[in-house]
């Protein structure tokens, strides 16, 4: 198990051949939190849905599915909380004006945020210079 401070920047092509790949990094990273002392099991799958549906929203709405783009993806594990940032390149949304959806008619929009929303502890979403960055926090107590 890991004790040190973890600090990561990945940046992938906009393809979602690469969702398994980061989706398993959040895995790996909740399964060496040496100061962890909850259900690592859901941590992992906690990890691997948010990086996955964040992934994924970045290639195909941020980025509008372009080849040309790339998502850039920050872990940091802080001493009480896992940050993760995922950077687009779009032209953004309103975080807050995406409802819960129909999840028994589910629709092709707002599952991937809903998810977010449920198992992370805060999730924000800003315009920066060059783009957009959903930035979602587990606390790690």
């Amino acid at each position: 198990m890991c004790n040190g401070d973890i600090q990561l920047e990945i940046r992938v092509p906009n393809k979602t051949c690469y969702l398994g790949f980061i989706g398993d990094i959040g895995e790996k990273i909740a399964n060496e939190l040496a100061r962890y002392t909850g259900d690592r099991a859901a941590l992992a799958y906690h990890l691997n849905l948010a990086l996955t549906e964040a992934l994924v929203n970045a290639i195909e709405h941020g980025n509008t599915d372009d080849p040309d783009q790339t998502v850039r993806v920050s872990i940091r594990v802080l001493p009480d909380q896992l940050c993760i940032e995922v950077y687009d390149h779009g032209q953004g949304f309103d975080l807050d004006q995406v409802g819960t959806p129909d999840l028994e008619y589910p629709g092709e929009r707002g599952r991937g945020i809903f998810l977010i929303k449920s198992i992370m502890d805060s999730v924000n979403y800003r315009k920066i210079k060059g783009g957009n960055v959903l930035e979602m926090r587990k606390m790690l107590d």
